[in-house]
């Protein structure tokens, strides 16, 4: 075993920030480990304040966020720029997480430089490349170069070794997530003072909403949108909605059109890391097509109905945590309404066992690392 190392952890994006702290938080506590983080700031504005919240600063930023680029081109800049990172710092391992460009495009460069690949959260599937995209095909990009797996479930190990990669290099770790949400979950807050000050928590039952992948712009969030203005009107006493709308004007401008001026919804910006925790722990019910969201909220006791026709996240759904409703708009009504009417219903969600892991999930990652032989 030697831990005398160079370890690059890349990051691009908020959900990657998150889980990739922990990470980091563990490399930097291990003696004989350099840890060099990297942002590619795929989503500038939404990274810097999770590195804010948990005192870390990148040690390296390509700062590559520029508005309305392509698939294409980020995927270029990411190769291109971190092509240039890796030969300039030569480092013995590079760390992604999850499914982005950044995620594909740094696990790519490392292949072509000959460094190591560990992938965080690996062997998530769809097993549908449209669904969600292009998230699917980028994971299958990462795991097929990764010299490491760590998966967050058994279930998720399972899958790459369906696909001929070594048992030996698949590991369960958990999922970094629950370790992050502990964390964040501990600090303290006051939402008096905040941008949740406006938000009825003490009045009404809380139902919490974000939906923006690429899959859904356009009809599906218009059909969400419909779903959430019937769900207003007929508990217009008893719910209020809470929506951080994603600044992506194909969503905004759907959202905004569809949603504005109803007095029980509330269409925010974006919540910071902290205000999103405590938001999730004051919610009676979730509806998400993001994927942390369906292992953060199980992680506080929360119901999700995932606002997607499939999930790579299917141990939610075993357990009970999580339904997917989809986005006919007359499912998801019926399915929320069933919650809210329901004690029972509401339970059983509530109450399921969280499949995601114990919060411990970077500390085996740093150790599979530092164990590490050649195969």
């Amino acid at each position: 075993m030697s831990n005398n190392i160079k370890v690059i952890t890349v990051i691009g994006t908020r959900p990657e920030a998150i889980k990739m702290v922990p990470v980091v938080q563990a490399l930097r506590q291990t003696q004989g480990v350099e840890t060099l983080l990297c942002n590619t700031a795929q989503h500038r504005h939404m990274v810097d304040p999770i590195l804010h919240l948990f005192g870390l600063q990148a040690d390296i930023d390509l700062d590559l966020m520029k508005e309305n680029q392509t698939l294409p081109e980020i995927t270029a800049s990411i190769l291109l720029s971190m092509d240039k990172v890796l030969r300039e710092t030569k480092p013995d391992w590079v760390l992604v997480q999850g499914d982005t460009s950044t995620v594909m495009a740094a696990a790519l460069a490392a292949f072509y430089n000959g460094v190591r690949v560990g992938h965080v959260e690996a062997g998530l599937r769809s097993y549908d490349k449209w669904a969600p995209f292009p998230e699917e095909i980028n994971r299958k990009i990462a795991g097929a170069v990764a010299d490491l797996h760590f998966a967050p479930t058994q279930q998720a190990r399972e899958n790459l070794i369906r696909e001929a990669i070594p048992a030996e290099i698949c590991h369960v770790t958990g999922n970094t997530v629950i370790d992050a949400l502990h964390q964040t979950a501990a600090m303290p807050f006051t939402p008096e003072t905040s941008v949740l000050k406006d938000i009825p928590f003490d009045k009404k039952e809380i139902i919490t909403v974000t939906a923006h992948r690429r899959e859904n712009h356009g009809k599906p969030l218009e059909s969400i949108c419909a779903a959430l203005l019937q769900i207003a009107q007929e508990f217009d006493d008893r719910v209020h909605i809470v929506y951080p709308v994603h600044p992506n004007p194909a969503v905004r401008n759907t959202v905004h059109t569809l949603l504005d001026g109803r007095q029980n919804i509330s269409l925010i910006a974006p919540l910071d890391y902290l205000e999103m925790v405590q938001l999730l722990k004051r919610s009676k019910i979730v509806l998400t097509d993001s994927g942390g969201l369906q292992e953060e909220a199980p992680g506080l006791g929360i119901p999700v109905l995932v606002l997607r026709e499939v999930t790579e996240r299917p141990e939610g759904i075993q357990s009970g945590n999580v339904r997917l409703v989809g986005t006919d708009n007359e499912r998801i009504f019926r399915q929320v309404s069933s919650l809210l009417n329901d004690p029972a219903d509401w339970e059983r969600m509530a109450r399921a066992a969280n499949p995601y892991g114990d919060g411990n999930a970077a500390g085996r990652i740093v150790s599979l690392i530092l164990n590490y032989k050649e195969q």
